[in-house]
């Protein structure tokens, strides 16, 4: 590790993936979770493309979905496991890692946002 410190090997591939990271980032402050048209709302999500990913995450084990009926409406939420949280914030942890290497390499000016540009 020390002779690739750029190798970032704790960027899980499951969740790296634009969509993906969305949903969990959507998800981790969610104990209750999200309706998944809320989620689709959030995350810009076609159905199509939301049900594909959460496919992709429940497979791995990070969400569960769950099935019930609201009223006579059905009603799918998605919530993370334990699993998934724990992995959703290595995977943070290991991006942060990333930020501060790169403001590093950069001088500490990459290290502060910059203002946004005047007409």
């Amino acid at each position: 590790m020390a002779e690739a410190p750029f190798s970032y090997q704790g960027l899980d591939r499951v969740i790296h993936e634009k969509a993906r990271l969305g949903i969990m980032t959507s998800l981790v402050g969610q104990r209750k979770g999200l309706a998944f048209a809320d989620l689709k709302r959030l995350c810009g999500l076609t159905d199509g493309n939301l049900s594909r990913h959460l496919q992709v995450l429940e497979e791995a084990g990070l969400v569960r979905i769950d099935k019930s009926f609201e009223g006579r409406r059905p009603l799918t939420k998605c919530h993370l496991t334990a699993e998934g949280r724990q992995r959703f914030l290595d995977y943070v942890g290991v991006l942060e890692k990333v930020i501060r290497d790169a403001a590093e390499a950069g001088g500490s000016e990459a290290a502060r946002p910059s203002a946004p540009k005047r007409a």
